[in-house]
């Protein structure tokens, strides 16, 4: 019995170490957005760079969850969305415990390419930005404004878990109030996904 219990413990311990210390809050500015990290290109780029003239949107995601897979084509939808609005986009791969497999550099331009990306996909190094962001889920995205204030966080829509149960679509809903200068109606929804993979 105390065995298990010590098992318990450490267990509920490993958890929470792995966990952001606070998420990122409405409001709030962009943080990090000067770090340089490697993208899928060769070059390295900050959220700076990804900046467009409208905002910026972060989603952090990876190659290997499930969720990630079954939102891909809303979630290629959404972006292409966001970039023909003049909103820069960057996707953030923060899973470093998986980065020498299927999250590996060489997998991450695999799956770009498969997926026909037009837009930043970049190692996010010791989960220096998923940390800073309190980011916990893939996928999982922050929308930012052009003077990189944080406009909404969370899911690409109201049923991640399927395409066609949709009834809300609060990303692209957020893009649109953003730009046309209005407050975005529901700025925080919940996101769900798998863990990120932090280094244990």
């Amino acid at each position: 019995m105390k065995n298990i219990t010590a098992f318990a413990v450490t267990s509920v311990i490993a958890l929470f170490s792995f966990a952001p210390a606070s998420v990122l809050q409405v409001g709030a500015a962009m943080p990090k957005a000067e770090v340089k990290m490697l993208d899928i290109s060769g070059t390295e780029i900050s959220l700076k760079d990804a900046a467009g003239p409208n905002g910026t949107l972060v989603m952090f995601s990876c190659n290997t969850c499930p969720y990630v897979i079954k939102n891909q084509d809303r979630t290629n939808s959404v972006l292409g969305y966001a970039t023909d609005k003049k909103v820069g986009v960057a996707v953030l791969n923060s899973n470093e415990g998986q980065r020498n497999g299927a999250d590996s550099y060489e997998a991450m331009k695999d799956y770009a390419k498969e997926q026909g990306y037009k837009w930043y996909y970049a190692i996010d190094k010791n989960n220096e930005l998923a940390d800073a962001f309190g980011a916990s889920r893939t996928p999982e995205v922050f929308l930012f404004d052009k003077s990189g204030v944080l406009v909404y966080h969370g899911a690409i829509d109201d049923s991640p878990s399927d395409a066609s149960s949709v009834k809300r679509q609060h990303l692209k809903t957020a893009i649109d109030e953003m730009i046309g200068g209005k407050d975005v109606s529901v700025k925080k929804s919940k996101s769900i996904g798998c863990a990120i993979k932090r280094k244990g």
